[in-house]
């Protein structure tokens, strides 16, 4: 009976340590996970730019360019931090025509770096078809794309001579491949997404094939639209996230996936999600998240997702014409099964 009570005693006296330890760990814990949810960045990055796409080069700057809202020129900036492209000086790198060809809606330009040159990759329409759109291609040879000449290397031509917007372009395995979305005339919809090789950065070669075309229902709201790829390659996989619906609340990211020893123009070669990979947020007060870009931290360690969403849901008159679609990025993780984990679009914390 003396030992029970000893024992009884001892573990009074030691409860409220052990109560007290136990606080300090679950807070090690919760800090932990707080310095895994905390968002890396403060949204917006850039307000009032659309379509964001920031690119890292081995110089140790990110470059950012986008759709303004005037969709009448093409601007680029840079930064040595993301964080930094909102205060960096954009320079007008290309001005939209009076008429004729290039002359109406410059659209989601893309700048990247090929065999030492400098590319940007943009859709335009003309003022008497507003939404005509072809992809053009501009190339500079300078070592730094704020400086030097940009050249019109011309529209890239598809298989039709329809509605083509949105190209990227990605390497594997020593060849170059575009992905764009462009509207088959045989098809019932906007615009689907199709993969090309390339000859030079502004001539795709064979044939090309489809990879998606809008079919479920959050891809048919208001449009039926499948448009904005961008590709991440991690894991043994190739992915490519897209953007589906009518560019409002509804707007969201779905996303394909192939192995990287498949045959990348074999449209069987690619799964596709039923179901958005990121969309909008009531809680977060985020709004038709889409249109995104990859690029990494600033220690090169992890990925980030850069997209463009609206802070609030109604919006007056035609979304395309709502400038308020702004630049945003955050940090994401990965699943166990090596697939991305974009989460939800974080509030905006300035």
């Amino acid at each position: 009976m003396q030992k029970i009570l000893r024992l009884l005693t001892y573990v009074l006296l030691m409860l409220p340590v052990i109560v007290i330890c136990s606080f300090i760990g679950q807070k090690g814990a919760d800090h932990e996970a707080l310095a895994v949810t905390k968002p890396e960045y403060k949204n917006p990055i850039i307000k009032q730019r659309a379509d964001p796409w920031i690119y890292k080069h081995s110089d140790g700057y990110y470059y950012f360019t986008g759709s303004v809202p005037e969709y009448d020129r093409i601007e680029l900036r840079r930064s040595k931090t993301i964080q930094g492209l909102d205060k960096a000086q954009p320079v007008v790198i290309w001005t939209k025509r009076e008429s004729g060809p290039l002359s109406k809606h410059i659209w989601a330009p893309e700048i990247h770096r090929i065999d030492g040159k400098w590319y940007i990759y943009f859709a335009a329409a003309r003022v008497d078809a507003p939404f005509d759109h072809r992809i053009y291609v501009l190339e500079n040879d300078s070592e730094n794309p704020m400086l030097g000449t940009w050249v019109e290397k011309g529209p890239i031509k598809t298989k039709w001579e329809t509605f083509s917007i949105d190209a990227t372009t990605f390497e594997h395995r020593g060849k170059r491949y575009l992905v764009w979305a462009q509207k088959d005339p045989n098809i019932y919809g906007n615009s689907n997404l199709y993969i090309a090789e390339m000859e030079n950065p502004w001539i795709i070669k064979g044939e090309q094939a489809m990879l998606s075309k809008p079919e479920f229902p959050w891809e048919i709201i208001g449009f039926w639209v499948n448009e904005g790829p961008a590709v991440l390659k991690r894991n043994g996989k190739i992915f490519i996230t897209y953007s589906g619906s009518a560019t409002d609340a509804n707007y969201a990211m779905g996303m394909l996936m192939a192995d990287e020893s498949s045959e990348l123009l074999n449209s069987a070669s690619w799964g596709k999600s039923k179901s958005p990979v990121f969309q909008s947020n009531a809680e977060t007060g985020q709004y038709g998240p889409g249109h995104n870009s990859f690029t990494v931290t600033e220690d090169g360690k992890r990925d980030v997702l850069v997209y463009h969403a609206r802070n609030y849901k109604e919006i007056v008159g035609d979304p395309l014409y709502d400038p308020n679609r702004h630049t945003r990025a955050q940090v994401f993780i990965w699943n166990k099964d090596g697939t991305p984990n974009f989460g939800v679009p974080v509030a905006d914390s300035r």
